[in-house]
């Protein structure tokens, strides 16, 4: 099948929305966060990537439930979000491009004929468009939070599918972390404390090489950070969003003062 469009032209069209979106774009509360699995769109020129429709929206194709979570998070907590809005199926904005994962052919079942031998120049076009600009938008911000205060705290959303592979996960959460225990530790027991099934580096772990962006974002620039998974049949209504999102933002109020950062921000 066509890999897209020619090579030389771009992936998206004019109307088309952007790669990624920001809410809240002037706040200047000391605390970022991303969702890099929002949206389950596929860019015109790609049509449906062979997939019907349950697969363009299974949690292969986005994390269900993230997006709004985390828009809701960013306006509890007057923070600044940044969101893609494109499917992970186009290119997953959290992998390294080398990582085969990063155009994935095939997961849980489902084959993905639209990323099958795909060439290095439509993995080109496609990161060009899409993932680059949007690390992009979080080093912008970054910026713009740095040059306003303290250095922000980094939180990245996910969500994970209750059953995967034919195998049932019990963890109502997950806690990623790697180089900050500090603030995971905070984050899990909170979250434990307020009643929730909370996993440690699982269902998986922030010491593996799939996860890009905390990696990049907040690793590599010596941000405090945490990563979050919920599981998806939380939040896939808006009350469970609401629910979640209300004790999340009691949990990084709290991580917030504990780290300091709280009363740092300044006015714009």
């Amino acid at each position: 099948m066509p890999e897209g469009p020619d090579n030389n032209t771009e992936l998206l069209n004019a109307h088309e929305p952007t790669p990624y979106r920001v809410v809240n774009p002037l706040a200047d509360t000391p605390t970022l966060l991303v969702c890099d699995h929002a949206s389950s769109r596929f860019p015109e020129a790609l049509g449906d990537m062979g997939l019907d429709p349950f697969a363009r929206r299974c949690h292969l194709a986005l994390d269900i439930g993230a997006g709004a979570l985390t828009e809701r998070l960013s306006e509890s907590l007057g923070v600044t979000a940044v969101l893609a809005q494109y499917s992970r199926l186009v290119v997953d904005c959290n992998r390294e491009l080398l990582d085969p994962s990063a155009f994935l052919v095939f997961g849980d079942g489902i084959f993905v004929p639209g990323n099958n031998n795909l060439s290095g120049a439509a993995k080109k076009q496609r990161s060009d468009a899409i993932y680059w600009p949007y690390h992009k938008a979080i080093n912008d911000q970054i910026g713009r939070l740095r040059s306003a205060g303290p250095p922000p705290l980094f939180v990245s959303i996910h969500s994970f599918t209750p059953v995967l592979n034919g195998v049932s996960r019990s963890w109502e959460m997950g806690v990623l972390w790697d180089a900050d225990e500090e603030v995971a530790r905070i984050v899990i027991d909170e979250l434990r404390s307020a009643g929730y099934r909370v996993g440690d580096n699982e269902p998986y772990s922030g010491k593996a090489p799939q996860d890009f962006t905390v990696d990049h974002h907040a690793e590599g620039e010596g941000l405090r950070h945490a990563a979050i998974e919920i599981r998806q049949d939380l939040i896939d209504n808006d009350h469970g969003v609401d629910e979640v999102a209300e004790a999340l933002h009691r949990v990084f109020d709290l991580v917030a003062e504990r780290i300091g950062l709280h009363g740092q921000a300044r006015s714009a």
